[in-house]
């Protein structure tokens, strides 16, 4: 079992529990799934670059990406309806639970200036979604042989709508959020 999965069973839904006053462990919000989407933009018709990014992309969540066609064509871009514009990974399971673990002690460290992310990225739905402006701050990644840098927008997924359960067990989680300032 993952080490970030371990610490959710064993402390964090107890602490939740405690916390929100939920007397049925099925309230306590839980991590259904984390979507990680990256567009090519401009690196679409280098073939090379899009074989390259897949194969990092693919490095660091430990799953194969799909790719995401244009819903409609756009003469300024030069998109097609149907062209690949991106592509998405959807992680489930020890996947998952492994790519947060690695997100949130590996990879958000290493952003330079980082001074946390937004408490207030969550929806309707109370899932979380935030931007990485670099792939390369993932360790599976060798800025020096990728061709081109490509930002990606990860999205977590949690099956509670109770915002502040969910921003409760995303700190509990490790995720850092910036801090109030006086």
């Amino acid at each position: 079992m993952n080490r970030l999965k371990e610490i959710y069973i064993e402390k964090i839904v107890p602490e939740i529990m405690k916390e929100f006053g939920f007397s049925n462990i099925m309230e306590v919000p839980k991590v259904k799934k984390v979507i990680v989407n990256a567009g090519i933009g401009g690196f679409r018709e280098n073939r090379e670059a899009v074989e390259s990014f897949v194969e990092e992309l693919t490095n660091f969540t430990n799953q194969k990406p799909y790719p995401r066609a244009a819903r409609q064509s756009i003469a300024g871009f030069k998109i097609r309806q149907g062209e690949t514009v991106g592509y998405a990974v959807t992680l489930r399971g020890e996947n998952m639970w492994a790519f947060l673990d690695k997100l949130v002690n590996v990879a958000l460290p290493r952003v330079r200036d980082f001074r946390g992310l937004k408490e207030e990225a969550f929806d309707e739905n109370g899932n979380y979604s935030f931007g990485i402006k670099e792939h390369v701050i993932f360790p599976e990644v060798n800025p020096n042989n990728t061709k081109g840098i490509r930002s990606l927008q990860v999205t977590v997924v949690m099956d509670s709508k109770n915002l502040e359960a969910n921003r409760f067990l995303l700190k509990a989680l490790g995720v850092p959020f910036r801090k109030e300032r006086n």
